[in-house]
């Protein structure tokens, strides 16, 4: 399991590497009754949260780890962030699998800084399956996304972030995926204001984590309507699992036409670029402004590697519903 010791050695591991983006207040948001922030990972190197973790877990590699090089399974930013952080400490070699349908602008990143990227399987959990096979061949060293202490732990380090500059935040909302941002969240905000909730929020097209805590079950598969959310489908990690209780309050499900909508109002009323899985928040927020009444809320934009065509067919498509 991961504790706050861990996110606080996190957060000496990747201090230098990293950026302290912006929590950005939201008039569009904030009325007199709740007040809202965007913390926007969106704006960290690379453009995505991913790097932390991504650097913390390759700076607490064994020599011997180092040297037999590391494997990657990704919907795109985390790749990219193993590829950039291999890049900084230049003493190994990383492989990343994607599947085929990843957003060219992430691809594009994982190359750019050396990685060698294999486009295989039509989803997540298909193409984790592929690699694992490969990385046993060859005895690769496996950074697990979401289900990983070190990963975890430099995810964790945004809440620190969040607190130190806004104290008053008594409300956190996060992407779920493979749940491994909320579980470093959840663990550092708590520690730090014991009172905090956390709350995630999932694609309707895929409530993996609703599911498994449902059902009691971890879904490490989990079956996926269509959605936009690329980087928010298949199943959850254990490590995220089976800390739910102690991170995480509650899970709102969103509709995709909602956070279809989140993207645009995030561009033209906030002026922050975020992909999909980036804007759930935004979206969840926008959709049960009810719940967070009185609140001071803080809302993680996870990302903002938004492909050009998804970004006009959203546009092109808003344009004429409302003509």
């Amino acid at each position: 399991m991961v504790n706050f010791q861990d996110i606080l050695d996190a957060r000496k591991r990747i201090r230098k590497y990293i950026w302290e983006t912006p929590l950005d207040f939201s008039m569009n948001l904030s009325t007199k009754e709740r007040n809202v922030f965007l913390k926007l990972e969106c704006q960290q190197k690379l453009k995505s949260f991913k790097i932390r973790g991504a650097l913390n877990k390759l700076i607490s590699l064994t020599p011997e780890e180092r040297r037999r090089g590391v494997m990657t399974v990704s919907s795109g930013n985390h790749g990219a962030g193993v590829s950039y952080g291999t890049s900084l400490l230049k003493d190994m070699k990383a492989t990343v699998f994607v599947p085929v349908t990843t957003p060219e602008v992430k691809i594009e990143k994982i190359k750019y800084y050396g990685a060698e990227i294999q486009l295989q399987g039509q989803n997540y959990d298909e193409t984790y399956k592929i690699a694992m096979n490969y990385a046993k061949e060859r005895q690769l060293t496996f950074i697990d996304s979401s289900s990983d202490r070190e990963v975890i732990a430099g995810q964790g380090t945004i809440a620190m972030e969040i607190l130190e500059k806004s104290p008053e935040i008594d409300t956190i909302l996060v992407p779920i995926g493979g749940g491994g941002m909320i579980t470093g969240i959840g663990i550092a905000a708590k520690a730090i204001k014991p009172s905090i909730k956390v709350i995630g929020v999932q694609t309707a097209a895929c409530p993996a984590m609703v599911q498994s805590l449902k059902n009691k079950v971890c879904y490490i598969e989990f079956p996926t309507k269509a959605s936009i959310c690329e980087a928010l489908v298949g199943g959850v990690g254990e490590i995220p699992y089976h800390m739910a209780g102690n991170c995480i309050d509650d899970i709102l499900l969103v509709e995709e036409a909602s956070i279809r909508k989140a993207v645009l109002d995030l561009m033209y009323k906030e002026k922050v670029v975020a992909e999909p899985s980036g804007a759930i928040g935004y979206a969840a927020y926008m959709t049960k402004q009810h719940l967070f009444k009185g609140k001071n809320t803080a809302i993680i934009i996870s990302g903002g590697n938004i492909n050009f065509q998804l970004a006009e067919e959203i546009f092109v498509d808003t344009v004429s519903e409302a003509l």
